[in-house]
C-alpha cells in the first residue's frame, strides 16, 4: 500500500522516462517490447473504459510504472500499460526498479516482494488512486501447472535453468491470455475505486 507521504512528488514523478525514451535505453529484450508493442490491442470495450475512466473528476490521469527491461513480466506487460495510456490520454511515467528502489518500497506485493511491473494511478493532482502489480491470477496459476506438467516430464536431477528453458516456450503461448487478463484486472481496479 502507497505510504501517506509518498517519495513520488509530482516533480518526482515528472522525472521519469516517457515510454518512447524507456524504450531508446533498455539493453535486453528490445525485440519483445517491440513484438508486444505490434501485437497487443486494446479491445475497444477497454480502451473506451479508460477513456471514461480518465475523464472521471478524480479519474486516472497519470500511470507510473516500476519495470526492468529483463523481466518477462514487464516486456509482457509494459506495453499493455503503454496501450492504456494511449487510449486513455494518461501521462505515463516509467522507473527503473534497481535504480529506484525507494519508490518500489512502497508498493512492495505481500509487503515484501519487490514484484514488476508494478503499476500506480495517480489523479491530475497527484492522489494516488490504486495499484496492480506483476501479473494477473490467470498467469499465477498457469504458470504454476506448466512448471508441475514440465517437471514431471523431467529427470529428477534436472537444474532450475533446464526447467525454466522447458516451460518458457509453454509460458509465451499464454502471453496473449495474460495480457488480455491484465487488463481485465486493471479495469475491475479501477472500477471498484472510482465507482464505476
Amino acid at each position: 500500500m502507497a505510504r501517506e507521504t509518498s517519495v513520488v512528488t509530482p516533480e518526482r514523478y515528472a522525472s521519469g522516462f516517457t515510454y518512447r525514451d524507456y524504450l531508446t535505453q533498455i539493453k535486453v529484450n528490445k525485440n519483445w517490447f517491440e513484438q508486444f508493442n505490434k501485437s497487443f490491442q486494446l479491445k475497444p470495450e477497454d480502451a473506451q473504459f479508460f477513456r471514461r475512466a480518465a475523464r472521471q473528476p478524480q479519474g486516472p490521469a497519470k500511470m507510473l510504472v516500476l519495470g526492468e527491461d529483463w523481466c518477462p513480466d514487464v516486456y509482457r506487460g509494459m506495453p499493455v500499460m503503454a496501450k492504456i495510456a494511449e487510449a486513455s490520454d494518461m501521462e505515463m511515467r516509467i522507473f527503473p526498479r534497481d535504480s529506484h528502489m525507494d519508490i518500489m518500497n512502497e508498493f512492495l506485493k505481500e509487503e515484501m516482494y519487490s514484484s514488476i511491473p508494478t503499476v500506480v494511478f495517480y489523479t491530475r493532482d497527484h492522489q494516488y488512486i490504486c495499484h496492480w502489480i506483476e501479473r494477473p491470477a490467470l498467469a499465477e496459476r498457469e504458470m504454476e501447472e506448466i512448471a508441475a506438467e514440465v517437471t514431471r516430464g523431467l529427470p529428477a536431477d534436472a537444474t532450475e535453468q533446464q526447467i525454466r528453458a522447458a516451460t518458457r516456450p509453454r509460458n509465451q503461448e499464454r502471453y496473449p491470455a495474460w495480457q488480455q487478463e491484465s487488463v481485465r484486472e486493471i479495469r475491475e481496479m479501477l472500477a471498484k475505486h472510482l465507482g464505476l
